[in-house]
């Protein structure tokens, strides 16, 4: 098995190498977005279960207190909204308070996401790319090569050749695929955020 996969890297050429290091750029970014957004999820959850009760019963002074107390975005926003609570008065600006925080929050969910569909992209062209220039180089072997020869290494060199296009979609699917799932888990932490931003509205409403 791992002769096979060193056998069809090599015989791949020269663009079998730059595939090979956006794939591991790709997947080192998928990583490390997975954790971010990991992380972010389970520290927003914790601080809603915190906050929710203070919220509530309308105790602000110590929802406050827990939200400074946080890391999490979630208690940062409703922090923001509470201390700007004093200085606005409709539901409406209130509103608008969280939602310009949550603005801020969201491209930091999203950064670096975008990166793994570019690299899709690239890995798959370069595999075209390097296709091509395999035909190309075969075609130019086969025709000073003795006629009796000339099926069996035409057909030899195309299968090399499609090393590369087949290895470009290998590496393009998977972080495609990437790609998919972190922005679904990205919408996911914006909506739970969004959801504490309500209660954190109702919660000062009730108190003016």
């Amino acid at each position: 098995m791992v002769e096979s996969i060193i056998s069809f890297f090599q015989t791949g050429g020269y663009f079998m190498y730059p595939i090979a290091l956006v794939m591991v750029f790709g997947l080192v970014i998928a990583v490390e977005r997975w954790l971010f957004l990991s992380t972010t999820a389970r520290s927003n959850t914790q601080a809603v279960k915190k906050l929710q009760d203070p919220l509530e019963n309308n105790d602000l002074v110590k929802a406050l207190k827990i939200a400074k107390n946080s890391k999490a975005f979630a208690a940062a926003l409703v922090s923001r909204c509470i201390e700007k609570s004093s200085h606005v008065h409709d539901r409406a600006d209130l509103e608008s308070v969280y939602e310009e925080g949550l603005m801020e929050v969201c491209p930091r969910l999203a950064q670096r996401t975008q990166y793994l569909a570019t690299l899709a992209n690239i890995a798959t062209l370069l595999g075209l790319l390097g296709t091509i220039i395999g035909l190309i180089a075969a075609f130019t072997a086969v025709a000073s090569a003795d006629p009796s020869e000339k099926a069996s290494l035409l057909s030899q060199s195309i299968s090399v050749a499609m090393n590369t296009t087949a290895f470009g979609l290998m590496t393009a699917i998977p972080l495609l695929l990437c790609h998919s799932l972190l922005q679904s888990k990205a919408t996911r932490v914006v909506e739970s955020l969004q959801v504490i931003g309500v209660k954190c509205v109702n919660s000062l409403r009730q108190q003016k």
